[in-house]
């Protein structure tokens, strides 16, 4: 009897575990030339090459700007809807909500900074 309680414990963390798992999504922020300081949602977090991951759902954006001295600096918006997550996607055939994380950002993105003096 207590080996069944162990086991379906164990199980249901694994569960739970593959299920959140697919909810995250990860990308590297770069830039040419790198070092930029890197503000998400306004917020500086750091410099290029940075990581960045979160939880968004689909179809969700963060605003990113690039700031580095004798350049302009640069806007752009990070929108949760670039890759199909695989896990999520088998994950949401068993729960509704992981339907919610079925898309991921790519990999990386890359921006060129353009000079303020040519």
């Amino acid at each position: 009897m207590k080996r069944k309680i162990i086991l379906k414990t164990t199980a249901l963390v694994l569960v739970c575990a593959f299920i959140l798992s697919g909810c995250a999504s990860t990308t590297i922020i770069n830039s040419s030339p790198s070092g930029a300081k890197v503000y998400i949602d306004g917020e500086p977090v750091g410099t290029t090459p940075y990581t960045y991951t979160d939880t968004k759902i689909v179809g969700s954006s963060t605003p990113v700007r690039l700031v580095m001295d004798g350049y302009e600096d640069f806007n752009t918006l990070l929108k949760r809807n670039e890759e199909a997550n695989v896990g999520a996607i088998i994950g949401g055939i068993f729960f509704l909500f992981p339907f919610l994380w079925t898309m991921d950002y790519k990999a990386s993105h890359t921006y060129e900074l353009i000079p303020l003096y040519r």
